[in-house]
Order: C-alpha cells, then structure tokens, then sequence
C-alpha cells in the first residue's frame, strides 16, 4: 500500500522573466521531482516550468485542468496519483495558487482527505500591493471583481467605502486587465473626495508602480494608463 504524496502550492511569476527575483530556490526543488500537476492554464504553466531551465522535459509532465467548476467527483479522479503515492503540484496561472484562484477547492479535498498540504512563498499580487499601500494590514478584505453593470458596480463601490469607514478596514479588488481604465474612473465619480485610494500596476514588473493619493488628487493629478495592465486597487477610509 502506498504512502499519499503531499500537495504542493507552487507560485508563478506574475510579470514575465522575474522568476530570477522573485521565486524561491524551493519551487525548483519542487518542481525538479514532480510528475503531475492540477494547472489554472496549460500553456502559462508550460511556459513557466521551462523559463526556470531546470532540464525538465515538458512533454513527460501530467497536467490536468483545475477550475472553479470542478466536481468533487473529479477532483477525487484528478488527485488519483497523490493516493498512488506521487507528490502533485498545483500552479496558478500568476502569483499563489489558493488565493483568489481555483487551487483553494483542491486544497480544500486535500484536508478533507488528510493529504499533506504545502505552501511555498511566492509573489501575490493582492498582498505586495497592501504591503506597498499605506493602508492597514491588520484588517482587511478582498472582494475579487467588481459588478460589470454600471449601476450594480457604483452600488458596490459605495458599499466598500461604508465597510472601510464602519471597520477602519482596507478594502482590495480587482478587475479583469482590459477594464481597469473604466474601473479606476468609476471609482473616481463614485468616492467620496477624503477616500484614500491606492493603485498597484504591474506588481514585480520592471515598470511596477504603487501610488495611494486621495481620490480628490487622482482627479486633479489624473488616473496612469491601466487599460491591459494587471492592476490591483485597494482604498481606505480614515
């Protein structure tokens, strides 16, 4: 009878050719003796593995496809190798696997099972920018992405400034790349002019900017350009 291989969480860059800066010596380790993988995309995830030149033959790796509607019945077939005694690794598309991102429900089996789970540090996107906002680190939520309607998405908006102000809490969103410029200009008409909001582009990136202003100078000053870039937004009320 076979002993169950552990559950590896394994990071991914979140801007290209930064895995020299930003991923720990760990993750090639990992990846170095591990066969199969549960992957948010195929080609990224190839495209990672070979970046790292660790000799690995790509074409030998097992790689299933992990997502948000992943049956439990098929994540009892997808994780059939770790109960044969092979370690596995799941690999988000950018930054750690398990935080916003589909990985959480194969951890989530994994406990369930008693397998061995275990994170590797890796850059995230949601926590460089709050390390790098000014706003409180003690208390604070992440909401994922913002209502697309017009109406529902300015509701919202309004919502999370109300729960920052009552909680004295950071609030984090986020907004699928080619609609952040119209994200950042809603936010703009629908806060209030004293709300502190800070802006993350293209996090570990040569080009990385953090900038928190209150929304009175971003409109003044104007918003960067964020149309396709990966952006974290993150606001505080004092």
């Amino acid at each position: 009878m076979h002993s169950n291989g552990k559950l590896y969480l394994i990071p991914n860059v979140l801007a290209e050719g930064t895995a020299s800066k930003v991923i720990a010596p760990q993750v090639k380790e990992v990846i170095s003796h591990t066969q199969y993988y549960l992957v948010e995309n195929f080609r990224t995830v190839r495209r990672y593995i070979s970046s790292l030149q660790l000799g690995v033959d790509i074409g030998t790796l097992h790689m299933a496809l992990l997502d948000k509607n992943t049956s439990e019945a098929q994540m009892a077939e997808l994780m059939r190798p770790i109960f044969e005694g092979q370690d596995m690794g799941i690999l988000s598309e950018a930054g750690c696997p398990g935080i916003a991102d589909p990985g959480a429900l194969a951890v989530a089996y994994a406990h369930r099972k008693g397998i061995q789970v275990v994170p590797i540090p890796g850059p995230s996107s949601i926590f460089l920018a709050l390390m790098g906002s000014g706003f409180s680190g003690q208390a604070f939520a992440f909401h994922g992405y913002l209502p697309i309607e017009k109406k529902d998405r300015a509701a919202a908006i309004r919502h999370l400034e109300a729960a920052s102000r009552r909680d004295q809490s950071t609030q984090i969103f986020m907004e699928t790349p080619f609609r952040n410029q119209q994200l950042a200009e809603d936010l703009l008409q629908h806060l209030q002019p004293t709300t502190q909001l800070c802006i993350g582009k293209n996090l570990t990136a040569a080009d990385e900017e953090i900038r928190t202003l209150p929304v009175s100078a971003w409109r003044s000053k104007g918003l960067p350009a964020l149309h396709k870039i990966p952006t974290v937004f993150l606001l505080s009320v004092s």
